[in-house]
């Protein structure tokens, strides 16, 4: 396990526990992997580009859902795989507790 799946669990975490005022816990959960995802896929864009050439004022040469497909590491699986996890179970707990309390009401 590398130092910067923690941090991004650390930060998705921070970013569900912030939204849990406005939003359901699962919707809360949902944004900050969303933007995860959208992380990664972009630097495997950029690596791609990279890769065939590309630099800064050109358009990049990467095909539209090719950051979605190619490139992906074990390493940057677990950039989104942990936070999904650990934000779910945030999500899990706080559907728990809000069930429990709802009964004892």
């Amino acid at each position: 396990m590398d130092v910067t799946h923690l941090e991004h669990v650390i930060i998705a975490l921070v970013i569900q526990l912030s939204l849990l005022p406005f939003v359901s816990a699962r919707v809360a959960g949902v944004i900050p992997v969303a933007i995860l995802l959208g992380r990664e896929i972009a630097q495997h864009e950029y690596r791609l580009g990279i890769q065939r050439g590309w630099a800064w004022s050109e358009t990049l040469p990467v095909g539209m859902f090719e950051g979605v497909w190619r490139g992906w590491t074990l390493d940057s699986v677990f950039d989104v795989l942990l936070p999904a996890l650990a934000c779910g179970l945030l999500a899990v707990m706080v559907g728990l507790k809000k069930s429990h309390t709802t009964k004892n009401s």
